[in-house]
């Protein structure tokens, strides 16, 4: 059996070789971003509301880069796999011209449209400050986000999944190193710059992934006989990233919009909340990690057997992904439930943070298998190119689900920071059921049924053995 045929052998074969290691990529990101809050909590709560605004504002920036990486993989894989040479070269370096050109735009249009979404949702004082001071430093970390991003894109559609890997590691590894460095300086040399230290360490480390995914795509053999004249931005390709790159990136812009959304919220309950809510997030994410990996390796396994027309085996792999799901719910939820003061503990000893940010994660505990599916689901649709419908689940969910449900508990019902939980927490129960209705209705047309095949008239199953 080939590694990269999914079509056969068993399904926990292939959900433990491609979950694990994406699972441990994102662990690396993730625990990137708990130094980050860490080191905040050690100066203040303030500058912990200041990192959450801040960085908040900066990943809908971000949101960019994982389009454009979905993008040119997509692109590049496809005429690599056609065989057309000269074409995949196109690709790579129109993609790279396009990765640059979006870069500096981005920190152009950021560095005035990110301080007014700061303001949105902070009211005047320390952590606003803190946050705007650290926005404006973050914004030449840009490069090495954007670029890195697209690079890995191009990496992905050549089997290379371990560089970036192995640069996430390293950029943890300096981070933990220079954060303490920047913030607090030499004794008896240099002072150090403070909170926006923070910030300082995120450029040099993150410039520092973006070498090492440019350098790895210049030593890619294809990149040998490439034509400097490659890199002159034309028209044809750069709208054929924009079309891949859009639908990408506006559902994970919605996601951090919903972000800004409570955090307008939040402000009226004062900074610890925003800043409880920022270290909550970090402590939700780490616990999602086995999940993440496990729904992100449903969709290239739910890909090749739709397109194979096995789809029998889709339908396995969906119920080996909720099973393997809903397992790991029955560790997860416990220790959400038990363990939030002690995580929230981890990072900050503001009594009034611990207290917000456990109450939250009690909520969400409840939430971890819903989101499970909701996960599950979004690959399912994207393996059955119906990837539309993961904007618009998106749209309704963190988009108007939110902001809705937030409003009705906090102005109607008049709760306290509890009610912007409970808001969270109705949206994403809703725009859960409303993904099994899409999925459902997909899945019936697209292979006869979600779970079961049941065959309608109108459907002829053309392969139903595995």
């Amino acid at each position: 059996m080939k590694k990269d045929d999914l079509t056969t052998g068993p399904m926990s074969q292939h959900f433990r070789r491609l979950a694990i290691p994406a699972a441990l990529g994102m662990l690396f990101a993730t625990l990137y971003n708990v130094v980050d809050v860490y080191y905040a909590g050690r100066l203040s709560t303030d500058a912990q509301a200041g990192l959450a605004i801040g960085y908040q504002a900066f990943f809908i920036l971000m949101a960019l880069g994982f389009g454009l990486s979905s993008a040119l993989s997509a692109l590049v894989s496809n005429a690599k796999g056609s065989g057309d040479i000269s074409q995949v070269q196109r690709y790579i370096a129109q993609g790279l011209t396009f990765a640059i050109i979006l870069t500096l735009l981005s920190m152009f249009f950021g560095w005035f449209l990110g301080p007014k979404l700061i303001e949105l949702v902070s009211i005047p004082g320390a952590y606003r400050n803190a946050g705007l001071g650290y926005f404006q430093w973050l914004i030449f970390a840009l490069p090495g986000f954007l670029i890195a991003y697209g690079g890995n894109g191009i990496l992905q559609a050549h089997g290379d999944t371990l560089s970036m890997q192995r640069a996430l590691m390293l950029a943890f590894v300096a981070n933990v190193v220079l954060n303490p460095l920047f913030m607090f300086g030499v004794p008896g040399i240099w002072s150090g710059m403070g909170f926006n230290g923070i910030a300082a360490a995120t450029i040099i480390s993150q410039t520092g992934v973006m070498t090492y995914i440019l350098y790895r795509i210049f030593q890619l053999d294809i990149m040998q006989t490439i034509k400097l004249s490659e890199f002159k931005p034309t028209e044809e390709i750069f709208k054929q990233i924009i079309k891949q790159l859009l639908p990408a990136s506006s559902a994970l812009m919605v996601m951090f919009i919903s972000g800004f959304v409570v955090q307008f919220a939040l402000k009226e309950f004062g900074g610890h909340a925003v800043a409880a809510y920022g270290v909550a997030l970090r402590i939700e994410q780490i616990l999602l990690l086995p999940v993440l990996g496990m729904t992100g390796a449903l969709l290239p396994i739910a890909g090749q057997n739709f397109g194979a027309k096995n789809y029998d085996r889709v339908r396995s792999a969906l119920k080996y992904c909720w099973g393997a799901g809903f397992l790991m719910a029955a560790f997860a939820v416990p220790a959400l439930l038990l363990g939030a003061n002690f995580a929230m503990s981890l990072f900050t000893n503001d009594p009034d943070v611990i207290s917000a940010g456990s109450s939250y994660l009690h909520v969400d505990a409840f939430l971890f298998p819903i989101y499970m599916m909701l996960f599950s689901i979004n690959s399912l649709l994207q393996a059955f190119k119906k990837a539309i419908w993961t904007l618009y689940i998106s749209i309704y969910r963190q988009g108007f689900g939110v902001a809705f449900f937030i409003w009705v508990f906090i102005s109607i019902l008049d709760f306290d920071v509890q009610g912007v939980w409970l808001g969270i927490a109705t949206a994403v129960s809703t725009g859960w059921v409303l993904s099994l209705i899409i999925a459902y209705k997909v899945a019936k047309k697209e292979m006869g049924g979600l779970l079961s095949f049941k065959r309608p008239k109108e459907f002829i199953n053309t392969n139903q053995s595995s």
